[in-house]
């Protein structure tokens, strides 16, 4: 590659020169425009590529109306974002598709409400093109926040919060959970266990409450007594688990409503010397390497495909950017449920 310019940043007059075309064409070549013929096309790209152009990101803001770059908001404690697998294999989702689509990853974390009045101000600040938001809680502002910020979103989870209207417009990415859940309660029912109790996740969380209703769904007319509160941590879990035992210590199965949470409970029952699964079967939700396998013994639990929902979400999302840019409106794109599997292992 050779440089014309030694030491100055070749510039975008620079390319149309060397192609022979105006710069207005050399510029909806650069920024993706539609409108120009192939020859032209690619004596700009040949230019690019022997001067070394990189585009002002400025500029080109300026022209396109786009950042390049898209915000994922996860409303839980920094502290419980990086200790729990499934944000890492979700972000790494997220991370690849708007990789491969050549836009940036900014995320926003949010440490108590102080944060709030941040994002917000970022988000109207136009510094992304839109944002992706997930592990929201029925409370949770974010979605008025997005809405006052005109910033196109797609959340991962079924709506549930109550502070936007018409929240159950918005497009999201979710799993089947209250079918995983059933086809969980219903393996266990099969098994012969009756005295089957559910730890489940927090109820202003929808995969929560989705969770415990498909346990609801087999076990109709079930015993209050056997269902246990967590939040979605292993010591949440293993808290649970004490009080289950303690309630109802003939209970001879036991279905969590996440692999951490049912990491947790294993704890406590080896702890006290009741065998897994002879004495007590054990299922949970997620199907997280990093726990499911490496638990003694192995988790049976009900699969999701987190990364995969990643993905979906950053897809949803760039189409209706695209369809925007391309003058198509603001109709939001169709939400997704993906299909879950119960894969059996050693604890039940």
């Amino acid at each position: 590659m050779t440089e014309p310019f030694p030491g100055a940043r070749p510039t975008l007059e620079a390319v149309a020169a060397l192609a022979g075309v105006s710069r207005a064409t050399a510029s909806r070549v650069v920024n993706g425009g539609a409108g120009v013929r192939q020859p032209l096309v690619e004596k700009v790209q040949r230019a690019v590529e022997e001067l070394g152009y990189v585009p002002n990101h400025a500029a080109r803001t300026l022209v396109t109306r786009r950042t390049g770059a898209v915000a994922v908001i996860i409303a839980e404690p920094e502290i419980r974002i990086f200790s729990d697998p499934f944000f890492s294999q979700q972000i790494r989702g997220i991370s690849k598709e708007l990789t491969a689509h050549d836009y940036q990853l900014v995320l926003l974390l949010l440490e108590g409400p102080g944060d709030y009045d941040r994002i917000a101000r970022y988000l109207a600040g136009g510094h992304v093109d839109g944002a992706l938001a997930f592990s929201l809680h029925t409370d949770d502002p974010i979605p008025d926040i997005t809405r006052r910020a005109g910033m196109p979103t797609v959340y991962g989870g079924r709506p549930g919060w109550t502070t936007v209207p018409d929240h159950r417009a918005v497009p999201y990415v979710d799993a089947d959970n209250r079918g995983g859940a059933r086809e969980a309660v219903r393996y266990l029912w099969d098994l012969g266990r009756r005295r089957i109790a559910h730890i489940a996740g927090p109820r202003d969380q929808t995969s929560a409450t989705d969770r415990l209703d498909g346990y609801r769904d087999v076990l109709l007319g079930e015993n209050p007594a056997l269902i246990a509160e967590g939040a979605f941590t292993e010591e949440s879990g293993a808290l649970a688990m004490t009080e289950l035992l303690e309630r109802c210590p003939d209970l001879d199965a036991v279905f969590a409503a996440n692999d951490l949470m049912a990491s947790g409970a294993l704890r406590v029952l080896k702890e006290r010397g009741i065998a897994v699964p002879d004495e007590v079967a054990l299922v949970g939700f997620d199907d997280m390497d990093s726990v499911a396998a490496v638990t003694d013994p192995p988790l049976t639990t009900v699969q999701q495909d987190i990364e995969g929902q990643g993905r979906l979400m950053a897809r949803l999302l760039l189409r209706g950017l695209d369809r925007e840019r391309e003058g198509e409106g603001e109709r939001a794109p169709a939400s997704v449920i993906t299909p879950t599997t119960l894969v059996r292992r050693a604890s039940a």
